[in-house]
């Protein structure tokens, strides 16, 4: 008896310690807002308290992903992508490789993972695609995603965090093949293939949006915008996005336009995309039946490099891209791309939002800002600065039931901002 009261109570522990909901890349709709409420909307002079800090977890710039009740971060340890599976007080429960890194031009890890119901979905830096027992690091599946599909991806390796359509893992290897997968989320088998466009994928991981009736995978490749049916895999449109000129005046590096990172912005039957390196941002609107786009309107002063952008209140918010060195913060109007204000504050870096108030993290030397989305003016609400951690600071920051996690280099911190 005593022995099946065992049994049973670590089978309710196993189910219940991992959420239904998806913990993934950028929050809950990939558009950089988290729930929450309850949280400081102003810190002291010494920035929130550091619950904890952990290092081990393997070089990288992706962010780690917590469903409120595990974490899970991934890095970069000699030519390997590394899981980690660490407890709410930060200690490392195990970790396990998940295959080749990008190795090549600015290596360390790159790929959030995707955490749903107990399993745990990553893709590495060279394609080896993953599902993971989340309670004990077992591969349930495995496989070179990039050789089976022929990928053809740029100079800085694979980037893409996987995401979650209904049963389906869907995947972007671009290349002669294909140009986005759904696989079984169950056992990795392809459940289709969309047709190829002939491009390279980018760095930008998808996101699911619905319009109407239909649902539409949305991502950005080296040359194409993309939608996506995720019942058949049916491009249902296209848009050169690469074509799209500055003014002349404008210096762009020649690898602008196909170095995209950004993954979409959308709302109301209206899509947003930003590339850095003074590429145009660009606005498009869905026809009716979402089986269509047609550009709106371009802007050249919120070209993000790689630090995500947020909607708050029809504005968009962000940092643009003077040089890789360089940007300021800015925000411009959702409906018709006016700049409402450009401002210097560090560096550029990322961003993301919760009850109501924008956190940024710049790029160069970890500082943390946080301030009220006000269209008007750029006024930070306090600062600090990471203490732990070395290189540049590129992965975005995560917020889970009032924790704030950050990540430099090979050390994942965590800030109470709650009240």
């Amino acid at each position: 008896m005593k022995r099946f009261s065992a049994l049973f109570f670590l089978l309710l522990f196993t189910q219940t310690i991992f959420s239904q909901d998806v913990s993934q890349w950028r929050g809950p709709e990939r558009d950089g807002i988290y729930p929450g409420t309850g949280l400081l909307k102003e810190w002291p002079a010494e920035g929130p308290p550091l619950l904890w800090s952990c290092s081990g977890i393997g070089k990288g710039y992706s962010s780690a992903v917590s469903d409120g009740k595990t974490i899970f971060v991934t890095g970069m340890k000699d030519s390997t992508d590394y899981l980690t599976f660490l407890n709410l007080k930060g200690e490392i429960k195990w970790q396990i490789p998940c295959g080749a890194s990008w190795n090549s031009s600015f290596p360390d890890t790159r790929c959030t993972p995707t955490l749903e119901n107990g399993k745990v979905y990553f893709l590495s830096g060279l394609g080896i695609i993953s599902c993971i027992n989340a309670s004990d690091g077992k591969a349930l599946w495995q496989f070179n995603a990039a050789k089976k599909f022929n990928a053809a991806y740029g100079e800085w390796g694979i980037c893409e965090s996987l995401l979650l359509v209904d049963d389906m893992v869907i995947y972007t290897p671009a290349g002669p093949r294909t140009s986005m997968v759904a696989l079984n989320k169950n056992t990795g088998e392809t459940v289709w293939e969309s047709e190829t466009l002939h491009d390279t994928s980018a760095y930008t991981s998808p996101r699911l949006i619905q319009y109407g009736q239909q649902r539409v995978i949305v991502t950005v490749m080296a040359n194409n915008l993309i939608g996506v049916n995720p019942v058949n895999g049916k491009i249902l449109w296209k848009y050169n996005y690469a074509a799209l000129k500055p003014e002349a005046s404008m210096k762009v590096w020649p690898g602008a336009p196909k170095t995209n990172t950004i993954t979409p912005l959308f709302k109301d039957g209206f899509l947003y995309i930003t590339g850095g390196y003074n590429h145009v941002g660009a606005m498009f609107g869905l026809s009716a039946d979402a089986a269509d786009i047609s550009l709106v309107w371009t802007d050249t002063l919120l070209d993000c490099h790689h630090g995500g952008v947020v909607l708050i209140d029809g504005h968009i918010y962000g940092a643009n891209w003077i040089d890789n060195a360089r940007g300021n913060w800015c925000c411009i109007d959702w409906k018709t791309g006016k700049r409402m204000y450009e401002e210097k504050w560090q560096t550029k870096g990322s961003i993301i939002a919760s009850d109501d108030m924008l956190y940024i993290y710049e790029e160069k030397n970890g500082n943390v800002g946080l301030l009220k989305p006000d269209p008007g003016k750029f006024e930070l609400a306090g600062s600090f600065k990471v203490p732990n951690g070395k290189g540049p600071c590129w992965a975005h920051p995560e917020i889970r039931d009032g924790i704030l996690y950050v990540r430099r280099g090979d050390v994942l911190m965590a800030y109470d901002i709650r009240k």
